[in-house]
């Protein structure tokens, strides 16, 4: 899910990540809201030499999570993966000033959301007895004080991640959850400096100095073989896991 981006300079986590599992020889379904972002990640990974196909869905209806499945189960046979890339933050602020609106769309997108694609995407996974699932959480979910509904629905994402691990270890299904500090995405920066009127380069250089390994911010690619590696066989024992990807940022204290 969401292996479309927002345009920008740079590449997306989603985007990356369904690049490279194609380039390891996965067959990959790009899905999207918007379709026609699905198909230029697809048209990269054919580009390569690699097999995708587009789907557009839109996950915060439960039909759609379903057609997603049915899709995958028609041309396939089987899900064995499944990657949860959604995440919006437009409109969110702290506590005291974020609308009800912005916020129960951001939890109804982001971890409402992801439930139900991964509530379709279980019973295919039990009924074959085997899966693995992958969610993009955020460093948010454990920092930060500025977007409270983003915040929340990543936290929500992580203890999402290891219920459905411990309900479904015995189906031999896993799942784990990467949590990302600052990147370099186009919805990151190109979404920020769009927000405050500033240059990318202004938005690059002020998140830069807050890395503290190397002062750089990572990139989709960080995020893509963390998932890669998570939905491998390599990590066939390793389930329930929240793994930060942030550059040493989670366990940076004053």
């Amino acid at each position: 899910m969401g292996a479309g981006q927002t345009p920008g300079e740079t590449i997306g986590n989603g985007r990356a990540i369904a690049i490279l599992f194609a380039r390891e020889g996965a067959e990959v379904l790009c899905v999207d809201r918007l379709g026609e972002r699905a198909e230029e990640t697809v048209a990269m990974i054919a580009k390569e030499g690699g097999v995708a196909y587009a789907l557009h869905a839109d996950v915060t209806k439960a039909s759609d999570c379903q057609g997603v499945v049915e899709a995958a189960r028609e041309r396939w046979g089987r899900l064995d993966i499944l990657v949860n890339n959604v995440g919006i933050g437009a409109g969110d602020a702290p506590a005291h000033r974020v609308e009800e609106a912005a916020f129960d769309r951001i939890i109804n997108v982001n971890l409402k959301g992801m439930w139900l694609m991964t509530k379709a995407a279980l019973a295919v996974m039990r009924e074959q007895g085997s899966g693995a699932i992958v969610n993009i959480s955020s460093l948010a979910a454990v920092a930060g004080g500025i977007q409270a509904a983003y915040e929340i629905s990543k936290a929500g994402v992580n203890r999402l991640t290891t219920s459905v691990a411990q309900a479904n270890a015995r189906h031999g299904i896993r799942c784990n959850a990467i949590m990302p500090g600052l990147m370099d995405t186009p919805m990151a920066v190109a979404g920020i400096a769009a927000a405050r009127g500033e240059s990318q380069d202004e938005v690059r250089q002020a998140r830069n100095a807050r890395v503290p390994l190397g002062g750089k911010m990572g990139t989709a690619w960080d995020t893509a073989y963390a998932a890669l590696f998570l939905a491998s066989d390599e990590a066939k024992f390793i389930s329930g896991a929240i793994l930060p990807v942030d550059g040493a940022m989670g366990v940076r204290i004053g």
